[in-house]
């Protein structure tokens, strides 16, 4: 195999099996730093030796392994915690008597380790910009680079922001385990909020030329399956996996060709993916199932993955099922209320009962305060005044929302549908 091509190989193996070592890690170390660190120097000496040697039969094992003795040298080199290396080279060393199968050692309480490793990286003491970029580099195994050009962010600014994190971490001492009752709740909800932030700026990309970021959808979709295998009884968890995997399901149609735009209701649903749609249902089973079980309410992942079912679920725009999104709107505004959430059932009252209807709404959100710079509010209101045939009103609104969005290829759609207002008809 040339060079090029192990590296190739590195670099995917390194993907799937970094989470789990440095979580590994962290679990004997208790500094999630420092087991990055250890993590990286194993990754550099399989850079170095593997091309030589070839890849060994479990590469996420050899990993491990050597990253194992990185962290014993560790502790000898500096003599800290004399009794701690001892304990550690005990330990290692029974370990590796007792299982002799050095992958069965590894994949020993990694179920744990990875669910605190979840619970670190998106921590109540760091920022949301450091909970995502924490994330992303231990969970995803993305680079600095990577994070970086995802969110339109300088490489030195992503390093900063993760160096930062980590050291924020260390001086308040987060213990590397699994929060329980109360705290475990809240905690779930930010792991969450952080995993649908990764999702959503690769399926509406909030600045740059490009309309979507599918590897972003596709590292939030893997973390997201991860973490129903870690926590399989929350039905957040299972809604929030069903809500991903359909959205996701829309993809190739939600781009021309050119890279333009496609809404919702003029998208090629034949293009649309069953196999993540039939996934995406069968995960908003297992949230129903454990909604049941524990005999609650169902929460704001599950509803919204039950409006994006409904969609899922109508072979053509004209078969969706308005009147129960209207209804799914309602209660997710009980649940999690939001002007976002108000305006988004402004769009499903218009769709069921008519475009006055949904502008009677949206006119009640213009002096919301937090919707004063989303983009997404005049955009609908100028949709509803179209239908209307208020064309000089629709054109005004486009404009307005054309200036507030970041994003180059949004912005060219809602200049077109401006345009096309100027026409008196609206057609683009």
């Amino acid at each position: 195999m040339a060079a090029s091509d192990t590296h190739r190989t590195i670099d995917a193996i390194w993907r799937i099996e970094s989470a789990r070592i440095i979580a590994g890690l962290t679990r004997i170390v208790r500094d999630v730093g420092l087991a990055e660190d250890l993590a990286h120097d194993a990754l550099v000496a399989a850079l170095e030796q593997w091309p030589e040697s070839g890849i060994p039969e479990n590469p996420g094992a050899w990993l491990m392994a050597t990253a194992k003795h990185r962290a014993i040298d560790h502790f000898r080199r500096n003599q800290l915690l004399d009794r701690k290396h001892e304990e550690l080279g005990r330990e290692f060393a029974v370990r590796e008597t007792e299982v002799p199968d050095l992958n069965a050692a590894i994949d020993d309480n990694i179920g744990d380790d990875l669910l605190r490793l979840v619970f670190i990286a998106c921590h109540p003491v760091l920022s949301t910009e450091a909970r995502v970029a924490l994330t992303l580099r231990l969970l995803g195994g993305l680079t600095t680079e990577e994070i970086g050009r995802a969110f339109l962010s300088s490489e030195p600014t992503i390093a900063q922001r993760i160096v930062r994190a980590k050291r924020t971490l260390a001086e308040a001492h987060a213990p590397f385990e699994v929060p329980r009752g109360a705290e475990f709740a809240a905690r779930l909800s930010s792991v969450l909020q952080v995993i649908y932030l990764i999702f959503n700026e690769g399926y509406s990309a909030t600045a740059g030329d490009d309309w979507m970021r599918p590897a972003l959808c596709e590292d939030a979709l893997r973390l997201g399956r991860i973490l129903v295998g870690l926590v399989p009884k929350e039905p957040e968890v299972h809604g929030l996996v069903a809500l991903m995997e359909i959205q996701a399901s829309r993809s190739r149609a939600r781009v021309s060709p050119a890279g333009e735009p496609i809404l919702l209701l003029e998208q090629d649903r034949g293009r649309w993916d069953q196999l993540l749609i039939r996934r995406g249902l069968a995960a908003l089973e297992c949230a129903a199932e454990s909604t049941t079980k524990v005999g609650g309410k169902r929460a704001s992942y599950v509803l919204q993955a039950e409006i994006a079912a409904c969609h899922a679920r109508a072979r053509t725009p004209d078969e969706t099922d308005w009147a129960r999104i209207v209804a799914l709107y309602t209660e997710l505004a009980e649940v999690a209320p939001s002007p976002i959430v108000d305006l988004n059932r402004a769009v499903a009252v218009s769709m069921a009962f008519g475009p006055a209807a949904g502008l009677e709404l949206v006119d009640a959100l213009m002096s919301e305060p937090s919707l004063s710079g989303y983009h997404l509010l005049p955009s609908v209101r100028g949709d509803f005044l179209k239908k209307l045939a208020r064309f000089d009103e629709a054109q005004v609104e486009f404009e307005r929302a054309a200036s507030l969005t970041r994003n180059a290829r949004e912005r060219e759609l809602l200049l077109a549908r401006s345009r096309a207002c100027a026409g008196g008809t609206g057609h683009q």
